[in-house]
């Protein structure tokens, strides 16, 4: 399939706030078109409500929902720090939530790959938002059957390669374990950024050394600056196809309340948001953005964070098409 598929007019874009107030009209997410509006398309964003595997503070199967809501809020039409406008650029859709059993992890990771699986179909991207991490897992499994084996670029305040806990191997801490022991991951360019917070032992890191990460902790960024941080993943990855995966939680608990396993010394929204903007060199074939819990935000903070990284994934995709 091409970089992008146009029709005669190009491709359908999202509503448009000038006409229909971004208050009334469309929920999907940005207001772009839902996937039946459209003949084809480049990327869909997909919801995935799913929290079953989170092993704190539940709710982030209600992200999709309050993220899409929060993103009424952007005006997508043109991103000035990107100098892009990614709609006329690549046709992108809403795919709607995966219907997926909160009752069994195993259940729903089956059914999230077979539901993403038929969205991906002929190569084309996606954008999941959470539900917990353990979508990744699914997600992953999807994008390497479309792409390949992918390099992770991981914002989160924890690794998430953690083996079992409480003896269930799929988690939203243990997804990248299982990436890595599955091949889904090419060795030695996958790393996580804005780490922090205390562990259960010294054993945490040493295992997740052993997978091939490269750890960027949040305190780490003090000493490389933005640039240096950006410096640092686009050197690791390469031109290789990422997939980019961000919790919400590597933002500190000021800039991100709704979440399910906060940790304080996080990184501001605007940091997050420099770096990601630094990053248009990447070969992005899929992401989320996960552990949205609205039910512990306030005024939309966090709703509107992931929003905004997601319209910024949009983008960063639609910028590599343009180059294309």
């Amino acid at each position: 399939m091409p970089e992008t598929s146009r029709g005669p007019l190009g491709p359908l874009p999202p509503v448009n706030g000038t006409s229909v107030p971004r208050f009334a009209g469309s929920t999907t997410f940005a207001r772009v078109p839902e996937i039946g509006q459209v003949g084809d398309y480049d990327v869909a964003v997909l919801g995935v409500p799913f929290d079953t595997g989170t092993s704190y503070r539940p709710g982030a199967r209600f992200g999709p929902m309050a993220v899409r809501q929060a993103s009424r809020h952007l005006r997508p039409a043109f991103h000035p720090e990107l100098d892009i406008a990614p709609f006329d650029e690549i046709q992108v859709v809403d795919a709607g939530d995966v219907p997926v059993t909160p009752y069994s992890i195993d259940t729903a990771l089956g059914q999230i790959a077979d539901h993403a699986r038929e969205v991906a179909r002929g190569g084309r991207r996606l954008l999941a938002i959470g539900g917990d991490h353990t979508i990744a897992l699914p997600m992953l499994r999807t994008v390497v059957r479309e792409h390949g084996p992918v390099a992770l670029v991981h914002f989160d305040a924890h690794l998430d390669t953690w083996d079992t806990y409480f003896q269930a191997p799929t988690t939203h801490g243990t997804v990248f374990r299982r990436a890595f022991e599955e091949g889904l991951l090419i060795e030695d360019h996958s790393l996580h950024v804005g780490i922090r917070g205390p562990l259960y032992g010294r054993a945490d890191m040493d295992a997740d050394k052993r997978f091939g990460f490269r750890t960027i902790r949040a305190g780490d960024i003090d000493v490389l600056g933005l640039a240096g941080t950006i410096q640092a993943i686009t050197e690791r990855v390469d031109d290789l196809p990422v997939y980019l995966s961000v919790d919400i939680d590597v933002l500190d608990p000021a800039f991100a309340p709704g979440t399910g396993t906060p940790e304080a010394g996080g990184l501001t929204s605007r940091e997050l948001l420099r770096v990601l903007r630094g990053l248009t060199g990447l070969h992005l074939v899929g992401g989320d953005v996960v552990e949205v819990a609205p039910a512990y935000d306030h005024a939309e903070v966090t709703s509107l964070a992931a929003a905004t990284v997601l319209f910024d994934m949009v983008s960063l995709m639609a910028g590599r098409s343009r180059k294309a």
